[in-house]
């Protein structure tokens, strides 16, 4: 939650104070500090909010293999997934539809 401070005149966030609340976050409670003890995940680098689109957006493609899936996702259209994140997909769908089988059979 963003308060109004003697440096900002307003709550609101706009695309910069977003993105800088954003990275404090990350650094803050994210990233693992051996010295602390403090963090969730080792090796773990600062980023910005968008980069969470791009791991969903290629996570669902490789897992799927369906540009659709992978657009409602991150609310996008499935050329522009084809375009930005097409190199993700997996070259043998017959493979990754054999992947999924193999999955099913082994949770039975």
């Amino acid at each position: 939650m963003k308060t109004v401070k003697l440096t900002s005149k307003d709550a609101a966030y706009c695309q910069n104070t977003f993105y800088e609340a954003w990275r404090l976050a990350i650094q803050r409670y994210g990233i693992h500090n051996p010295y602390t003890g403090r963090g969730a995940i080792k090796g773990l680098l600062p980023h910005g909010p968008h980069n969470v689109r791009d791991v969903l957006a290629t996570h669902i493609l490789k897992q799927t293999g369906s540009y659709e899936q992978a657009s409602y996702a991150i609310q996008d259209t499935p050329d522009m997934v084809a375009k930005h994140y097409g190199r993700f997909l997996p070259q043998d769908k017959a493979a990754l539809a054999a992947q999924i089988l193999n999955r099913v059979w082994e949770a039975a």
